[in-house]
């Protein structure tokens, strides 16, 4: 019989390609990647471990339903930071959706974060989360025969990139924050394994109860241990406080970044009903790699 066919949107970066990589691995689905640019080097790599590749792109709507045409399963996922995206991050997802549903897609995982502006009734926004957020309401009544929700955690990958520690005012390196380092609220993990997690869903179908909300995480950090951990690699890395008004003048789009930080201090990063939704991922698909494991391989020092 040939097998089903999953979509993915974002099948070329981090969070996409893991769940393309699981798929592959799975071995019981048929794979199509979404792409904007179809002779990339990635695309043109997917293409040779028999992954269909077809040009579709988020912000021309047009585009998208033939990326769903005869699918049975899609993952969504946008990127706050892809420009043109931003502030219409919940427009382009609900567009998405609806382009998935109309294309016959019967189940729709929809990759989204927790709705910060409902938890701190108003008095914290960070756009990036709750922009995503807002699109989980027209995945619930788009009229999916099955629909999932998954929370990817702070990457780990981001201590390689945007959140690499940098020269300190005291001299030393590392990471300048806006809340105590030593608060471990941070929820985070190897992004890629989000896959597994996702190609899990996909199987499971009506075993996974319709509607779940599924977080991976590698593990629950602090500043502090992440410096730790590298230090015991060989590096020397420290975290500091600094005030929010200093934080905010550190780069364009600090005050976005800093009101996330006080969020993850007051609610932790996948908020109040963590323990729930990292309790049911860990029962669809257990086993996750911690910070220590991953920086040893990704993040050696001199020492090593």
């Amino acid at each position: 019989m040939a097998k089903k066919l999953i979509s993915v949107i974002g099948g070329t970066g981090l969070q996409g390609g893991g769940v393309v990589d699981a798929l592959l691995a799975q071995g019981r689905f048929d794979v199509r990647v979404a792409t904007r640019n179809p002779e990339s080097d990635r695309a043109r790599a997917l293409s040779a471990r028999g992954v269909q590749v077809v040009k579709a792109d988020l912000l021309e709507p047009t585009t998208i339903v033939a990326a769903f045409a005869g699918a049975h399963g899609a993952f969504v996922v946008t990127n706050f930071w892809d420009p043109g995206v931003g502030a219409r991050e919940t427009e382009v997802g609900t567009v998405a959706v609806d382009a998935a549903r109309r294309a016959g897609v019967e189940h729709l995982v929809w990759s989204t974060l927790p709705d910060v502006e409902n938890i701190t009734r108003g008095r914290l926004k960070v756009v990036h989360f709750t922009g995503k957020a807002r699109v989980d309401a027209a995945v619930r009544g788009a009229g999916f025969a099955r629909h999932t929700f998954v929370e990817a955690p702070f990457y780990f990958q981001n201590l390689l990139g945007v959140m690499a520690p940098q020269p300190l005012p005291n001299g030393g390196r590392g990471w300048a924050l806006p809340i105590d380092p030593a608060l471990r609220v941070v929820h985070a993990g190897d992004i890629r394994e989000v896959g597994r997690v996702v190609a899990g869903a996909f199987d499971a179908g009506d075993r996974l109860k319709n509607g779940s909300v599924l977080a991976v995480c590698g593990g629950t950090y602090s500043w502090n241990d992440f410096a730790s951990t590298l230090n015991a690699l060989g590096h020397r890395l420290q975290a500091v406080q600094v005030p929010a008004d200093v934080f905010d003048r550190f780069f364009p789009g600090a005050a976005e970044v800093r009101e996330m930080f006080q969020y993850f201090a007051e609610h932790t990063y996948f908020g109040p009903l963590h323990e729930a939704h990292i309790g049911a991922a860990n029962a669809l698909v257990p086993g996750r790699t911690s910070f220590a494991d991953w920086a040893a391989v990704h993040m050696k020092g001199e020492k090593s």
